[in-house]
């Protein structure tokens, strides 16, 4: 049974998201091993962004783990919009790919939004069509972005009771803060929005018994500003001289908080391991048909 947040039980309980990934992928590599098809994933990277070519990389190795056929197809970045959309449509065409993506950023030459929403939303990976957002609003969740469908199950990890919780989020980017306080509306949790123009910000996230942190600014959210026993997720990421800090300060909040999300393994071994689980669900409902 999930349990309730108790604000007398100081110290953070550390949500180990690279635990927590490693298991989901065991589970999928179980199941991929019982099909009679082999699930394939393709990735469109347009360019040589150095971070990318390191998620790319990253993501090739999580499919051959789990027994994914996995394609990348690599664009040069003076590639036209034009054959970006031609290289996605024949992939939406092609019956052994059943998940696509379209690696971000693309060059300025070229709309994201555009390549994204020409994959197939019964295609669509990283759950960003408009289709899949779309369904995500209405309550009819279908394939979810993943680094919030991620954000989900680090909280559900914890015990915690989403429904009925206080949910804050800090950020309100289509790619995460959006679509992950729908995602807790749809669970009914009570959920409210900040962002740059939010005015008197600790108010806010004092009430938060789910706090989510997603604007990468490093350190913005201090002790002061955490409900004690809250469950505290820090999406943000940013180089700095000591290695990665998160929008979370974590060494004073985690002495506040009930449990709490590091940087890095946290949220971003999560993501990596929806992705797989988005492209399994999407395998599986293309052979049903």
């Amino acid at each position: 049974m999930p349990v309730a947040l108790d604000p007398d039980d100081i110290g953070a309980k550390i949500i180990d998201g690279k635990e927590l990934a490693r298991l989901i992928r065991r589970e999928i590599r179980r199941q991929v091993r019982k099909l009679k098809f082999t699930p394939g994933l393709a990735v469109v990277q347009v360019g040589d962004d150095p971070a990318s070519t390191v998620y790319v990389s990253n993501k090739e190795k999580d499919c051959k783990y789990v027994g994914f056929h996995s394609e990348v197809h690599q664009m040069p970045a003076e590639a036209s919009q034009t054959a970006v959309i031609e290289q996605i449509q024949m992939l939406n065409s092609c019956k052994d790919i059943h998940g696509i993506i379209a690696q971000m950023p693309v060059p300025d030459s070229i709309d994201g939004d555009t390549i994204i929403n020409e994959i197939a939303p019964e295609k669509d990976a990283d759950g960003l069509t408009l289709v899949n957002l779309g369904n995500l609003l209405i309550n009819r969740e279908q394939t979810v972005p993943c680094t919030p469908a991620g954000i989900i199950r680090l909280i559900e990890s914890t015990g915690v009771r989403i429904e009925g919780s206080r949910a804050v989020c800090v950020g309100r980017s289509s790619l995460v803060g959006k679509p992950v306080g729908l995602m807790l509306l749809n669970r009914n949790a009570t959920v409210s929005y900040c962002h740059t123009r939010t005015r008197e910000l600790s108010s806010e996230t004092q009430q938060a018994d789910i706090l989510i942190a997603a604007v990468g600014r490093p350190e913005l959210v201090t002790a002061d500003m955490v409900k004690p026993g809250a469950v505290v997720i820090d999406v943000g990421i940013t180089i700095a001289e000591n290695g990665f800090v998160g929008d979370v300060d974590y060494e004073d909040v985690k002495e506040v908080a009930g449990f709490i999300t590091p940087v890095p393994g946290g949220v971003g071994p999560m993501t990596r391991a929806m992705l797989l689980e988005n492209t399994l669900k999407l395998a599986l409902a293309q052979q049903e048909k």
